[in-house]
Order: structure tokens, then C-alpha cells, then sequence
């Protein structure tokens, strides 16, 4: 007959038995850790594996691996969690020569890295496990933003008094902001419903288009009502510019206006001419690459979003049409822009060597 493998046995000192009974009945410790100690005192009393499964509820297997590992290391064995596999084969200076590389130019004929990119160029990395690295880092190759960053010398001061103009403007006086949007083009598209296999339904508009032609749009925006005058010309030079300066100032006769303008030339000759004649009219300039001070460029994106977005227009004439009856329609509604910045928190970043 097979002979049935005995138990190891368990003797244990005073001060061993108290550190386990301490263990088994405190709240403190780990509930692995209690059983732990009682498979220990169980096992030192002469009971069985097998009925010290059946007592604890955990299986023969568990109870003869905390028994031997006991034996063989008194107290210390019953921390040690055990063998868990093979050791890991990544470790944090891969992690740091991950973010090495992205540090570096891409390959030659590649515009941005990659993770297959990144395995090929590191060798013995894998890209799947560059995947995970970057998304425990909240690394988004494929994501981009654009930022446009002044580099006038006189930032603070233009960008204090165009603030100024719009929150407390001069009493009495009009304040405008003015910008072209130009070459707007008349793309002509079939369009429709498109009814997909599903049953549903969706506005579609074909791939193809033509052009018929381009339209200018001169536009100043009245900042203490939101209101907008616009004119169209065939092309953005300075006499057009003039031209549409003159047919503004004629709205607001007899007041003093103050017009906000970007940086560009046809808006700042060396000598104006038409200012000397304009007293009444005054000049501010956004600080370079400052577009986003201009209050114009937010109705630019009004109207490009719910006006010319997915429009089809057969002429440059309706297509003028079309901007002015926005325009009108807008005017009906208009109020001031009320600018609000919400509190941008920079987020914290895990070290590189955290994988």
C-alpha cells in the first residue's frame, strides 16, 4: 500500500506562540495574514492539512504551504508572498528610455513617433508595452495643439489697453472691432438627404464641388452691442480697407471712435493721411500674433460655423446674399461678447521611472 506523507510537525517557543495568537486575533493585520497565523497554531497542535482546510475554509494545498514554509522560516515565512512568476522584463530605465527617444527627431521621412516606431528604434523594447507606458503617463503621440505665442516686446501694455477699450470704454465713444475675412469662396455642391441601410436619415452633400469665385468681407463688430456691419470686395488692399472705414464712420457721425485692428499692412501705412483727416477716429493695435484680442475673429467663427459651413452657392452674388441675410438675421439677436477664462490646473505628471 501507498504510504500516506506525514505532516510536518511544529513545535513552537513561547515567545512564537504569542507573536501568532497576537496575529490571529488582531483586527489590524491583513485577514491573509490572520490565517496565516492560525494555519501555524493549528498546525502546532497536531492537526492535520486537511482538517485545517475544513476548519478555515481555505484548501489542503494552502494549509500545507504556510505549515512548511513556517517550519523552514519560523515568523519571516509567513510575510513572504511566494513565488509569483517570472521576474518582470521591463523596468524603469526602459521607462526612461522611452521618453529619451521622444526627446529625439523622428526617422527620417516620419513626421511624429510611434509606438512601432519607438520599438524598432529602441530594439528590445516591445510596442506594446511602450502602449502602456505612455498611457500610464498620459502620453498622446497622436494628439496635437497649436498654440500662437507673442513675441512684442510691448505685450502687457497693447494687450492692457485693447482689455481696457472693451471693459471700460471712453464715455461717449464707439468702439469697434474690425478685421477682413478674406477670400471666402463660393463652392457650389449637390446636396440632400442621405438615407443609410439602418433607416437613418442624415443631410449629405456630395464630394465633388465647384468654385465660383471668391468674395472679401470687411466687418466690424460694435462691441457694446454685439452688432456687426459688413461690406464685400473683390480684393484686401488698403483703399478697400479705406473705403469701408469710410462707410463706418458715416454710421456714427459726429462721435469718437476707437477701432481695433491687428497688425496688418494695409491697416498701418508709415504716413496715414486718412487718420489726419479723421480726428475723430483712433487707432489700436493688437500686440503680433495676438489674433484672439480682436473680438472680430469670434464672429468670423460664428458666422463661418452657422452660416457658410456646408452652404452651396452657384455665384459669388449669392453667396454675398447669403452673408448679408446672415448678417441681418444676427443683428436681430446681437449682444455684447462677455469673455470668461475658466481656471486651467496643470496636471500632475507620473516620474518616468513609474512602471
Amino acid at each position: 500500500m501507498k504510504a500516506i506523507p506525514s505532516a510536518t510537525l511544529i513545535a513552537l517557543t513561547a515567545k512564537e506562540r504569542q507573536e501568532l495568537e497576537a496575529l490571529a486575533g488582531s483586527r489590524k493585520s491583513e485577514a491573509r495574514m490572520r490565517d496565516r497565523a492560525r494555519i501555524v497554531l493549528l498546525a502546532a497542535s497536531g492537526v492535520g492539512s486537511r482538517a485545517i482546510a475544513r476548519d478555515l475554509g481555505c484548501t489542503p494545498g494552502t494549509a500545507s504551504k504556510w505549515r512548511v514554509r513556517f517550519a523552514s522560516r519560523r515568523m519571516a515565512g509567513l510575510s513572504e508572498t511566494g513565488d509569483r512568476g517570472a521576474e518582470p522584463k521591463y523596468g524603469p530605465e526602459h521607462g526612461k528610455r522611452i521618453l529619451a527617444m521622444l526627446d529625439q527627431p523622428p526617422p527620417a521621412g516620419y513626421s511624429n513617433w510611434t509606438a512601432p516606431l519607438l520599438a524598432r528604434e529602441l530594439v528590445d523594447i516591445h510596442e506594446q508595452y511602450i502602449w502602456r507606458f505612455l498611457r500610464r503617463q498620459k502620453i498622446d503621440l497622436s494628439g496635437r495643439k497649436s498654440w500662437c505665442q507673442s513675441t512684442d516686446p510691448e505685450f502687457v501694455p497693447k494687450a492692457a489697453e485693447i482689455v481696457g477699450l472693451y471693459m471700460h470704454p471712453p464715455d461717449n465713444a464707439v468702439v469697434l472691432s474690425v478685421d477682413e475675412k478674406p477670400s471666402i469662396q463660393a463652392l457650389e455642391r449637390a446636396q440632400g438627404y442621405l438615407k443609410l441601410p439602418n433607416g437613418r436619415a442624415m443631410v449629405g452633400q456630395s464630394h465633388d464641388y465647384k468654385r465660383n469665385g471668391t468674395t472679401t468681407l470687411f466687418a466690424a463688430l460694435e462691441v457694446a452691442t454685439g452688432k456687426v456691419t459688413g461690406r464685400h470686395y473683390k480684393r484686401r488692399r488698403r483703399v478697400e480697407f479705406l473705403d469701408f472705414m469710410n462707410r463706418v464712420v458715416t454710421l456714427y457721425d459726429g462721435k469718437e471712435i476707437h477701432v481695433v485692428l491687428d497688425n496688418l499692412s494695409t491697416h498701418k501705412p508709415k504716413r496715414d493721411l486718412w487718420l489726419a483727416r479723421h480726428p475723430n477716429v483712433h487707432f489700436h493695435y493688437t500686440p503680433t500674433h495676438t489674433s484672439w484680442l480682436n473680438q472680430i475673429e469670434i464672429w468670423f467663427s460664428i458666422l463661418s460655423g452657422k452660416s457658410l459651413k456646408g452652404g452651396s452657392f452657384r455665384s459669388v452674388h449669392e453667396l454675398i446674399a447669403h452673408i448679408t441675410s446672415f448678417i441681418a438675421d444676427y443683428n436681430d439677436k446681437a449682444s455684447p461678447f462677455v469673455w470668461t477664462k475658466s481656471v486651467v490646473h496643470q496636471k500632475r505628471m507620473k516620474p518616468c521611472f513609474a512602471v
